[in-house]
């Protein structure tokens, strides 16, 4: 095989995180974003020591599997999904084939798994969306939604996306429609020219609370054909949205500045536009305040699921706290460490960015929680003062996330 060559085949399995594998002849090559079963045409990319990569190019026959029906309208152009065709029941099947192929080659042989647990929602599940502005072709039309696959300049405008609640699709249309209005520039990567860079939309699945956030460069000359100035077009956008008729309420609108030369979301200065700097979630019956950069589960239900079975592992009943020491690492905000307070002992969770753990504090106070302890050190140091051993100790993340060294203290 070599570079640029042009082969048909069909993948026979997935491996984590995102390798498709299938073979041409006796040549295994490693392919991305294509599913199991699936015919597909790719063209060879690399080709070295015996290691073979394609690139997808098109899928000449979908999995038996596969199935349109519901499925995201821009599942053929947008890039942030691949398993719209999916059904649910055969993505779980192929998230327990990873897991499995994760775990048996270092556990016990005959180790009992419990199984891959589903979302309550598979639909509009997703409490946070970042949107870029640009165009789907070269000197195009302004777009604003989410890159086009295989690309890594072209935008698509989703506003009909399946993941998130029809109010974030209203927000985005009316938001794309404005600045197309007042003829906006987007920020072009490239030549680090343009004002409009993202928009943020976060909402409360449980609360109804929506927050937005609209990220722009300082790049205020010319940027609009209007003679009005910048915050008379943030004002005028501002009320665009407080029309718009939502399920949910607006808890806050921001304007956000930044000026980074990466294509990232970054906070130089955020401005409120409206209300506050952050909405309300609920799970398990306490209360999140979330801002808009802050790290919360996207999928909440989801999140439910999962911070229920780790907690079930310590204690079985709300009504009887178990007398254990539980430690949370990583702890970000202290979600799972507040839920885990309800029945354990005491939870002392680590975390290295202060403003988190700050955050983390409040939440818990917020919640009337008094047996969470947080720290605001780095893992690798704080397990070699604190003094009170764990009898459960929740790593999140695990494997790659972990210092190397930090790995041995924990065992």
């Amino acid at each position: 095989m070599k570079k640029g060559e042009i082969y048909t085949g069909t993948v026979e399995k997935m491996d984590f995180p995102n390798k498709r594998i299938l073979h041409i002849g006796e040549e295994k090559v490693v392919v991305k974003n294509a599913l199991p079963g699936q015919t597909v045409e790719i063209a060879i990319s690399k080709q070295r020591k015996g290691r073979c990569e394609g690139r997808l190019l098109k899928v000449v026959t979908p999995a038996a599997y596969e199935n349109t029906e519901g499925a995201c309208p821009h599942r053929a152009d947008c890039g942030g999904c691949t398993y719209q065709t999916v059904p649910y029941e055969e993505q779980l099947k192929i998230k327990e084939q990873q897991v499995r192929a994760l775990l048996d080659p270092v556990l016990p042989a005959g180790y009992n798994f419990e199984g891959i647990k589903g979302s309550p929602l598979t639909k509009a599940y997703r409490n946070k969306m970042e949107f870029s502005f640009g165009d789907e072709v070269k000197d195009g039309p302004m777009t604003l939604g989410m890159h086009k696959r295989g690309s890594f300049y072209d935008i698509v405008t989703v506003d009909r996306c399946v993941l998130v609640h029809p109010d974030c699709c209203k927000i985005l249309r009316a938001t794309l429609d404005y600045f197309t209005e007042h003829g906006a520039v987007f920020y072009k990567k490239m030549a680090h020219v343009g004002y409009l860079r993202h928009l943020l939309v976060r909402r409360g699945v449980k609360t109804g609370e929506i927050l937005v956030d609209l990220v722009t460069s300082t790049q205020t000359e010319g940027t609009w054909k209007s003679e009005q100035n910048e915050e008379a077009v943030l004002e005028g956008w501002k009320e665009k949205l407080l029309e718009l008729d939502l399920e949910g309420s607006f808890a806050g609108i921001l304007h956000t500045e930044n000026d980074s030369l990466a294509d990232v979301v970054q906070n130089d200065r955020t401005v409120i536009l409206y209300g506050q700097d952050f909405f309300m979630e609920e799970l398990l019956g306490l209360k999140f305040k979330i801002t808009p950069f802050s790290f919360f589960q996207t999928n909440s239900l989801g999140a439910e699921v999962l911070y229920q079975t780790a907690r079930e592992y310590i204690g079985d009943s709300l009504d009887e706290k178990a007398e254990k020491t539980v430690y949370d690492l990583y702890s970000g905000t202290g979600t799972i460490a507040q839920i885990a307070a309800a029945v354990a002992k005491q939870v002392i969770g680590v975390e290295i960015i202060p403003e988190a753990v700050e955050a983390a504090k409040e939440n818990a106070a917020m919640n009337g929680i008094t047996n969470c302890t947080f720290l605001a050190d780095d893992v690798l140091k704080a397990l070699d003062y604190i003094t009170e051993k764990p009898d459960l100790i929740i790593l999140d993340p695990p494997r790659d996330g972990v210092h190397p060294k930090a790995l041995p203290k924990i065992l």
